[in-house]
């Protein structure tokens, strides 16, 4: 899987990756949910160091078509509510 972090650029990702991603993925709905600004913010630095934790960067001048892209690091509660699906961030 090849998952995009707007304004870094992208990793591959294994998907036996994505059931930790997706704990990550539920805490951070529920928080938005909740409104919870502190614990978002929180659980989003989370979801995408452990994405680019696992992930394999992809060179810069690498043209992968993307499974998945997440908001920037910078991305707002507000922002970020307007990407969600159903599922969250993650799928699944």
């Amino acid at each position: 899987m090849i998952v995009r972090i707007m304004g870094e650029g992208q990793v591959r990702l294994a998907d036996s990756h994505l059931t930790e991603l997706n704990k990550l993925d539920d805490e951070l709905l529920a928080e938005m949910e909740n409104g919870d600004g502190p614990g978002f913010r929180r659980t989003f630095e989370s979801l995408l160091a452990k994405v680019r934790e696992l992930g394999e960067p992809l060179p810069d001048d690498a043209l992968e078509p993307s499974d998945l892209i997440l908001p920037s690091p910078d991305a707002t509660l507000e922002q970020v509510r307007e990407l969600l699906s159903d599922d969250g961030l993650i799928p699944g």
